[in-house]
């Protein structure tokens, strides 16, 4: 039996249409105290117990997320089970911005490395939580109304692979895949499995499509890309612009790994997307040993720089000001 708390009711002014539709449902517009919501609908075409046993594991992906509470994960408002008789939707504020790929397109690419630090932040607070996503691109990461990224469609993949008998046909798009999932026993797994270093290979696959607004291996077909995956090449680096960073490119390449355990862990990847990025420190003048005088002595060095000694560098400062803390001041 599950709890009444998990629905709930006042839902209304639904759209006849789906406004947006997805590898695991279709996305209606509607209101739920007076404010615009999402209504996730399922698809799904099973019957009798199947359809049963379906449900119930879609309500209880609800239920988890129904507990989880970050700045960077869509809030989970309830299930909705009167706008389809025949179906239950998932309720969450609608984002009014949408996807993040539509708002780089209309925003600019200004703040690219902000929302994936934000990205990472979510992905890591879902793996803490023994939660996988299972479906990380583009598509399904929002922009709050503050301009910051919100993960959503976390769990549902899994809720697509109980609907599919094939795994070629496991929910999520291929170019976001890692091998492993792809064949799972050339990379010693017995089965299908997606994990948190599957994750952590789909958000190199994020970095890189948020850099260049198109997934990885874009111009190649499926079957064509999953050649390139399963030979172990990967994308080549975006030329620009925006430029990515030569540290940005590197750690991306570690997400990109062939083997799931030298994949580094969410809580590795957001300590290397901490952003804003410090400034260099800048390259100390190269110097020169002053006459006799201790090493400590110097000066940059030019083509044409003078040797001085110690008593004629401290001569050109004034003696120490105590209003200066005792510090010598020119």
């Amino acid at each position: 039996m599950l709890p009444s708390s998990l629905f709930i009711a006042g839902v209304s002014g639904c759209d006849d249409h789906p406004t947006f539709g997805g590898g695991y449902g279709d996305i209606y517009r509607a209101s739920h105290n007076n404010k615009p919501v999402a209504l996730k609908r399922m698809r799904y075409f099973l019957r009798g117990a199947d359809l049963r046993r379906i449900r119930l594991k879609f309500c209880r992906e609800a239920l988890v997320w129904k507990d989880l509470h970050h700045p960077h994960i869509l809030p989970f408002l309830g299930i909705d089970r009167d706008s389809f008789p025949s179906s239950l939707c998932m309720v969450s504020p609608w984002m009014e911005l949408g996807t993040v790929m539509n708002y780089l397109k209309a925003h600019g690419y200004a703040n690219v490395d902000r929302l994936l630090y934000e990205i990472s932040q979510g992905l890591q607070y879902l793996h803490s939580n023994n939660i996988v996503h299972g479906d990380l691109r583009g598509s399904n990461i929002l922009i709050n109304q503050d301009f910051s990224a919100c993960l959503a469609d976390f769990g549902l993949s899994a809720f697509s692979d109980a609907t599919s008998s094939m795994t070629t046909n496991r929910g999520g798009s291929l170019y976001w895949m890692a091998p492993e999932l792809i064949d799972p026993e050339s990379f010693g797994f017995k089965e299908f499995a997606r994990t948190p270093a599957t994750d952590v290979y789909a958000y190199g696959c994020v970095c890189l499509e948020l850099y260049t607004g198109r997934p990885p291996f874009s111009h190649l077909s499926e079957p064509a890309a999953l050649v390139k995956i399963l030979s172990g090449q990967r994308p080549q680096r975006p030329s620009g612009p925006p430029a990515m960073s030569d540290t940005l490119w590197q750690n991306i390449v570690g997400y990109w790994a062939e083997s799931a355990p030298a994949r580094p862990t969410t809580k590795i990847v957001v300590q290397k997307m901490i952003w804003p990025v410090p400034e260099p420190y800048p390259s100390p003048p190269q110097t020169r040993v002053v006459g006799d005088a201790a090493p400590s002595s110097t000066l940059p060095v030019g083509d044409d720089a003078p040797f001085f000694s110690e008593s004629d560098i401290l001569g050109r400062f004034k003696k120490p000001d105590k209003s200066a803390g005792g510090a010598f001041v020119h």
